[in-house]
This record gives C-alpha cells, sequence and structure tokens, in this order.
C-alpha cells in the first residue's frame, strides 16, 4: 500500500520545506522535492498544497481509565485515543498507577489489559510508583525490561500516592543504576493539606480554594527539592506539568548548572488561569486539576521558557472527569473535586495558536509536541520525525482553518471543554497513524485495536 502526499510544507524541528511525502506500508519510504513521483505510483494520493505535514503529536502524559477519589477518569483508551487521533496525536504515553501494596509488574499487567485490543492510536506507558520497598525496586528493572522506561513519583496526596524524600532518593538511586527517568509531581503536599485543613475550617469550601491552597510557592519549593535530591544520587529528573514561574525558575538554574533536568508543562496553564477556578455556580469545579491554575502573570514566563527550552514538552495530563455527578462530588468540599481536566483533542490546535500569536516557531510547535517527546521517552526516530523508516505517523494541517472548541463537538467522553467557546485558528485535516488514514476532514475512519503497545528505549538526551 502506497500513499502520496503532494505539495505540503513539511515541517520538522529544523523549520519547513514544500516536499513530498511517500509512504509504503507502515513506514516512511521518501521525502523529496515535488513532483519526484508520479501520482500513479501510489494508490491513495493526498493533496497539502497549501498545508503542513508534520510528524504526528506525541502526547506523554495522559492518565485513561484513571481511578481517582473513588471513580474513574471518563476516557476509556478507546474514547481518548480516538479523541486524541481527531487532534493530531498518534501516540499517547498512559501512566500506569501502583496501588499501595501491590507490585509494579501487576499493574502493569492490568494496564496491559485495559489498553490492549481499544487503542485507536500507538501507545506507551509510564509506572507510577507509590509504594517504594526492596521488590518494587527490583522491579523498576524488570520494568525497564518490558519497555517502560520511566517512573513517575508524587511529593503531593499523602496517604495516596505521596512518597517522603527518602523513598524519593531510593528510587533516583535505582533510576541512576538502570538509566531510567524519575518523573516527578512537585507540590509540598504536607503543607498543603495543613493549608486546605484550614480553608475547609473556615468554612471556604468552593473551588478556587483548590488554587489558594496549593500556592506556587509550594511547587517551587518542591521543584527545588527534587532537583537537589536527584543532584544527590546524579539521576535525571522530569517535572511534570508545571505551572508556577517559581518551579520553571529552578528548574532553568539547575539546567544552566548542567544538570539533566527537564520540565513539561501543559495548555491549560498557558491559556486559562485562577479566574477560571473562580467562576461561580460551581463551574469553577471544571477547572479542578493539579497543580492549579495560576494568576495569568505567571503564563508569560511559561511561554519564555518554552522558547528557551527550560519548559521541552508540552503535554496535556488529559485526565478528564464529568462535571455532572463526578466533579459534583466535590459540592461544597473542593478538597472532593476530583482533580483533572480533559485535553488530548487539542494540544496541537492550541499550541499552534503560539505561532500564530509569535510565541513560538513552527519548529518549536513540532519539537514541543512531537520529536522532543519522541527523544525524551525513547521513541526517536521510530516517532517523531517524518523521515525515511519512521513510522508514517503524518498529520496533515490547515493553518488557516477557523474552529470553535465545544463540548457539542469534541470526541473526548466528557460533558464539557475547558475551552468551551474558543475560536482558533489551524485546524487537522488528514491524520495517519502508521500509515493507515485515521482521520479524513472531519471523519473518523480509525478502529480500536489499530494502535500498538510501544516498548521504549530509554532517554535519548541521556545517552
Amino acid at each position: 500500500m502506497r500513499t502520496l502526499i503532494t505539495g505540503g510544507t513539511v515541517l520538522g524541528p529544523s523549520g519547513g520545506v514544500v516536499a513530498d511525502v511517500l509512504v509504503e506500508g507502515e513506514t516512511v519510504a521518501a521525502v523529496a522535492t515535488p513532483g519526484t513521483f508520479a501520482p500513479d505510483t501510489a494508490d491513495t494520493v493526498l493533496d497539502a498544497t497549501g498545508k503542513y505535514v508534520l510528524p504526528g503529536g506525541i502526547d506523554a502524559h495522559t492518565h485513561m481509565e484513571m481511578p481517582f477519589g473513588g471513580t474513574f477518569s471518563a476516557d476509556t483508551f478507546e474514547t481518548g485515543t480516538r479523541a486524541a487521533a481527531f487532534g493530531g496525536t498518534t501516540t499517547i504515553i498512559d501512566f500506569a498507577v501502583q496501588p499501595k501494596g501491590s507490585s509494579l509488574l501487576s499493574t502493569l499487567d492490568k494496564w496491559h489489559e485495559k489498553a490492549g485490543g481499544n487503542c485507536a492510536v500507538d501507545y506507551g506507558f509510564h509506572m507510577i510508583v507509590s509504594d517504594v520497598n526492596d521488590e518494587t525496586l527490583k522491579e523498576m528493572d524488570s520494568c525497564v525490561d518490558a519497555g517502560v522506561s520511566s517512573f513517575k513519583m508524587f511529593m503531593a496526596y499523602p496517604g495516596v500516592f505521596y512518597s517522603t524524600d527518602g523513598e524519593i532518593l531510593r528510587a533516583m538511586g535505582k533510576a541512576t543504576e538502570n538509566g531510567s527517568m524519575i518523573m516527578m509531581h512537585a507540590e509540598n503536599g504536607i503543607a498543603i493539606d495543613q493549608l486546605v485543613a484550614k480553608a475547609l475550617a473556615e468554612g471556604h469550601g468552593e473551588p478556587v480554594q483548590h488554587g489558594y491552597t496549593r500556592p506556587p510557592e509550594l511547587e517551587g519549593e518542591a521543584t527545588s527539592r527534587a532537583i537537589t535530591l536527584a543532584k544527590v544520587t546524579g539521576s535525571p529528573l522530569y517535572i511534570v506539568h508545571l505551572s508556577a514561574a517559581q518551579a520553571l525558575s529552578a528548574v532553568a538554574e539547575a539546567r544552566d548548572n548542567g544538570q539533566n533536568v527537564f520540565a513539561e508543562t501543559c495548555p491549560q496553564y498557558l491559556y486559562l488561569s485562577i479566574e477560571d477556578l473562580a467562576k461561580p455556580e460551581f463551574e469553577g469545579a471544571k477547572y479542578v486539576a493539579s497543580p492549579p491554575l495560576r494568576e495569568k502573570s505567571h503564563q508569560t514566563d511559561l511561554w519564555r521558557g518554552l522558547r528557551t527550552n527550560d519548559l521541552s514538552v508540552v503535554s496535556t495530563d488529559h485526565c478528564p472527569f464529568c462535571f455532572k455527578d463526578q466533579k459534583e462530588l466535590g459540592k461544597g468540599d473542593f478538597s472532593k473535586i476530583p482533580n483533572g481536566m480533559p485535553g488530548v483533542e487539542h494540544r496541537m490546535d492550541l499550541l499552534h495558536q503560539g505561532v500564530v500569536a509569535g510565541e513560538i516557531s513552527l519548529a518549536r510547535w513540532v519539537e514541543t509536541c512531537a520529536t522532543t517527546p519522541a527523544r525524551m521517552f525513547g521513541l526517536f526516530p521510530r516517532k517523531g520525525i517524518i523521515a525515511p523508516g519512521s513510522d508514517a505517523d503524518i498529520v496533515i494541517y490547515d493553518p488557516s482553518a477557523r474552529q470553535t472548541i465545544s463540548a457539542r463537538t469534541h470526541h473526548m467522553a466528557v460533558d464539557y471543554s475547558a475551552y468551551e467557546g474558543m475560536t482558533i485558528t489551524g485546524a487537522v485535516s488528514t491524520v495517519l497513524s502508521r500509515g493507515t488514514i485515521v482521520v479524513d476532514r472531519g471523519d473518523y475512519l480509525g478502529r480500536p485495536g489499530h494502535g500498538t503497545f510501544l516498548s521504549r528505549d530509554l532517554s535519548q538526551y541521556l545517552n
């Protein structure tokens, strides 16, 4: 099966060039001067004139079917990966969640059962380590052998996911030995719990209190502490969903000093703010996620961090809970609102607005959404670039299209949009996953089970 994409501007981490792309089977066969291949040499010809042709997006932070607070995130692996495809994301890396008292390998088996045969696009796993002990540390080696080369830990959520500094130190020591990546949710959970208890005792139960009780200073402090622990052990460190200028400053300083510290941010921190958390009539509950949305002033720092590469990746932390029946569990008590927001479908579009606004370049758009996450998590050059031999994960993107984001038209299994009514420039036209057209001009042509598990190598920023 041959597909020829003609006339488009092929984008990569070094910029764009007008070229034709020939796909044979599941991989890219050639990127060539326009007209190199006659149309009759292909079974399918896609005209990309006036459009961008870019590598499929890689969302390195999603939570499909994730258990949280007595409920589960609303998207299954089937619905979530279908929505990802509509938004130009052709690979997700989800988190297998180790419950305390269980093993990492049994947890990995459960996530394989959830995802296997259900995904519309390719997928991999990170492992959440919530119970650090001798057996868990041994199993980290086995996970690396099984293609899961990154481990997330929490300085937040005492009693659920929280790890002490000593436990983090032990896991980082193991990561130093086996070459894996430690990912950190960096908020001072012990201090936050005190602030939450104080707010509730004083009768403040509205959603905006979620932001007030998780101040940016406590994200900055935890980020700095995680960086220090990583320095002591020699472990690499990847800060997830960075939201605050204080945390970014700590990351930038560590990187300037040559430490292997990386960080991601998410679209919600670039476009939304604590003003959304403060919306009346419990509407603010839609925007409860951790870390919380910050004052708008932080957005300027985050865009600058993307330009300077102190923020290397844009992921979504996609963890949707429906407003009705799920978010409403926290009416009157913000601490019971399930933490998480939908976003996997609109990451590529939202970051394209940064290109439109002059915040980032086209090359940086591709880097932060595709190429860098591929390198960061051991998938390059199979993923993250359009080049001979790479998987034919390709997005044809119309930069001049206009669309309005709405829950009425999105494909995520959640009853609201965090960006309801936002009109944006640019839209996905066609999406190929390993050479198969899965989305074309608004029509879904994919199927559950097309997506395959990706056994990942070690981070290519560490070799």
